[in-house]
């Protein structure tokens, strides 16, 4: 790539609502990307039409190379992790047993919720996995289809132990000259637990009452319970010591509609759609078991809990059980 900017081989773990996005502008970026996806029609439409991310500035065709596995693909520079947070240890130890995973691979998570890390280097090791948090989102329209929201959209990426090394530097300028703005944190922890606060605001309230962002952010009552949700967990990251970015709730909550389209959906409400389960024990559960270690009560984040563990028993119960079992 022009610029001393490096071309990375990179391996997409997920290549859904996210991984698709972030995997289709990498992509267009110049660097070598393979789209790992469970999803087989979502794989075979984008190898035979290329995928299409649709915008602001209307829809593009992007050429990508999608497997169903990562068999044959052969160590990469970068494994970013984006699948289903339940999802994280077996996707990541069939990675690893096709070889993608080489020597000198960083795996790095760009999940939501907490606790993806330590999945990762109970299988890679610690020293092989990076974190990072992104702002960006997406959605699916269909198979090889997505909403892209990477405008204006950050994407912050750090190693563990707070180093600013040669790789995050490589990594986050390769990702900036592909158009995704990346910076490296030396509090990747803070980062974390920063954006943890968008998913606590939206993500499990979406997913209840079935709204988007457009729907979601003109309710009052939403927003309520939102800030209260947040408050909560800002209090316990604080108790615990985190260094943190945000200031008051409502930054975090404004930070999460900012430059997303009305009709975007939080990935917690595309779960649903699906007849998937969500990942809510990743993020306002994570709230939870973290404020019972701090002492901080939770009751806002656990009722949310409650109340979306009773949407997918609903789910169950209407006919989805393969999918919850």
């Amino acid at each position: 790539m022009s610029d001393g900017v490096p071309r990375l081989r990179i391996c997409m773990l997920g290549a859904g609502a996210l991984g698709g996005t972030l995997g289709g502008v990498l992509s267009e970026g110049g660097h070598e990307v393979w789209l790992v996806d469970a999803w087989q029609a979502h794989v075979d439409a984008m190898n035979a039409h290329g995928l299409v991310l649709r915008d602001d500035g209307g829809e593009r065709t992007v050429r990508v190379v999608a497997r169903t596995d990562a068999t044959g693909i052969g160590p990469v520079d970068l494994v970013v992790v984006l699948v289903k947070s339940y999802d994280t240890e077996t996707s990541i130890r069939a990675a690893r047993a096709a070889g993608v995973v080489g020597p000198d691979t960083a795996v790095m998570s760009l999940q939501n919720g907490l606790g993806h890390e330590d999945v990762i280097a109970d299988v890679v090791g610690r020293a092989a996995t990076m974190a990072g948090k992104t702002y960006t989102g997406g959605v699916v329209l269909g198979p090889g289809r997505l909403i892209a929201g990477t405008r204006g959209k950050e994407t912050i990426i750090g190693e563990l132990d707070g180093r600013v090394s040669a790789r995050a530097t490589r990594i986050a300028a390769a990702f900036s000259a592909a158009g995704l703005a990346t910076t490296v944190s030396t509090n990747i922890v803070g980062t974390m637990w920063d954006k943890l606060f968008i998913n606590v605001g939206t993500g499990a309230l979406a997913a209840i009452t079935r709204l988007p962002y457009g729907e979601l952010y003109r309710v009052p009552a939403i927003e309520a319970c939102a800030l209260a949700a947040i408050a909560e967990a800002m209090a316990v990251a604080r108790a615990l010591g985190v260094g943190l970015a945000t200031e008051a709730p409502v930054e975090a909550w404004r930070h999460a509609a900012a430059g997303l389209p009305p009709d975007f959906k939080t990935s917690m409400l595309q779960s649903l759609e699906k007849g998937l389960p969500t990942e809510i024990d990743y993020i306002n559960g994570a709230v939870v078991r973290a404020g019972a270690r701090a002492g901080v009560p939770t009751p806002i984040n656990a009722t949310l809990v409650a109340l979306l563990k009773g949407v997918e028993v609903g789910l169950r119960v209407a006919g989805h059980e393969r999918h919850f079992a």
